[in-house]
């Protein structure tokens, strides 16, 4: 491999320090350059434990400086166009990028806008989100407020992040009403734009009976399409079985809005996009389906799998893999199967742990039924995955335990 050779990484966040951090522990020679503008850096997957008042803000931030691996070059920039014939990339401040390697990966757009009034909205009159790093607080300043009357939770249409996190919060705030004794005076109504409540069936079917349980009312393939936070007023369009679509007002007390979510606009607008503006590229060697030298994976990837810490995991090692082995002269290997994992909140001290690959194939890590709730997993999630966030994962350790189809055949 020559020493010259240079890997261009756009977004440094999960995905990007996982794999800059992958290929300099494997090649320290390489030459790793991330282009990021942002200062911060977010453990994201904690979000919904801040907005519950259970984990403390502070701790899901660290400063990017302090993450970026030792060795490679940081450019705290924007980026504005692709020049793939040539393998340059312009940048909004500084001068032009050249790489022999890409890896697109700067994670997704939440798309406030889309839905009318809900950027006004934000963070007051009981408006609030855990998808913001501005508001997540405000979440849980909602929940101690609350004295009952209606809370509205929402989920925009698919592909978004963690598209588990709009209902781990309503089960969340059901126990902790619950807990208050305020239950008895809540309305509490779950609403989604999707036509079921998880994409999996298996996990689906049980997360009906935790909606249940809670006293939450699920309404299905409604979507907020406008907000008034001043008269405390949501509207939705209702999607009838007919396919005839119609609007529903809804007042409520506490909203907590899932915004809608897209690739990034310069992705979009990019020569590796696909007609939905994702980067184009094959769902198991997470390369290009033009460009051999690019590759993508996190939230801005066109792989059809759930966009999750957990697929990033996954999908890191083989973005490195691939990567290297094209360096040294051999084909990308398929390595990636779809995995991802959304542990799902269902009280305050438990969780579901929902392991899944492409086409909804049921893949537990461990042997032990996926559809139950358990204290251990509340504990992986609020006390083991930051760790292995933080320590291992952006550290480019490539651990791996291996998950495999249920029911065992």
């Amino acid at each position: 491999m020559s020493q010259a050779m240079t890997v261009v990484i756009v977004g440094a966040g999960a995905a990007g320090i996982t794999v800059a951090a992958g290929l300099r522990r494997r090649q320290p020679a390489l030459s790793v350059i991330l282009i990021d503008p942002a200062a911060t850096h977010y453990y994201q997957p904690a979000f919904t434990l801040v907005g519950a008042g259970v984990y403390d803000f502070e701790r899901t931030q660290r400063a990017q400086a302090d993450l970026i691996p030792a060795g490679a070059e940081w450019l705290r920039d924007r980026v504005v166009g692709f020049q793939p014939e040539q393998q340059t990339l312009a940048l909004a401040a500084g001068p032009q990028v050249h790489y022999d390697h890409l890896v697109l990966c700067p994670g997704i757009q939440l798309d406030w806008d889309k839905v009318a009034g809900l950027r006004e909205a934000l963070g007051r009159n009981g408006v609030c989100s855990n998808y913001s790093p501005d508001h997540v607080t405000y979440t849980w300043d909602c929940l101690r407020s609350f004295g009952g009357g209606a809370a509205l939770f929402t989920q925009p249409p698919v592909p978004i992040k963690c598209a588990g996190a709009p209902q781990k919060i309503a089960y969340l705030a059901a126990d902790y009403w619950r807990r208050r004794g305020v239950m008895a005076h809540a309305h509490l109504h779950f609403l989604s734009a999707a036509a079921t409540l998880f994409s999996v069936p298996y996990f689906s079917s049980a997360l009906e009976k935790v909606a249940a349980r809670h006293g939450i009312q699920i309404l299905l393939q409604h979507n907020l399409v406008a907000v008034n936070g001043a008269k405390r007023i949501a509207t939705f369009e209702r999607t009838g079985r007919d396919g005839a679509k119609e609007r529903l007002e809804m007042e409520f007390e506490m909203l907590h809005a899932t915004p809608p979510q897209s690739a990034p606009d310069f992705i979009k607008q990019s020569p590796f996009a696909n007609a939905a503006g994702w980067v184009d590229v094959n769902p198991n060697t997470l390369q290009h389906v033009k460009y051999a030298n690019v590759f993508s994976l996190g939230d801005a990837s066109s792989a059809p799998t759930s966009k999750t810490a957990a697929a990033i995991r996954k999908q890191a090692p083989v973005v490195v893999n691939n990567i290297l082995a094209m360096a040294a002269g051999r084909s990308p290997s398929p390595g990636y199967d779809g995995y991802t994992s959304c542990p799902l909140t269902t009280s305050l001290n438990t969780v579901m742990l929902a392991e899944f690959s492409y086409d909804g194939r049921v893949t537990p890590t461990f042997p032990l039924r996926p559809d139950r709730e358990r204290l251990i997993w509340w504990l992986l999630k609020k006390y083991g995955l930051p760790r292995l966030y933080w320590d291992y994962m952006l550290k480019g350790h490539e651990w791996d335990i291996p998950h495999r189809p249920y029911p065992p055949s």
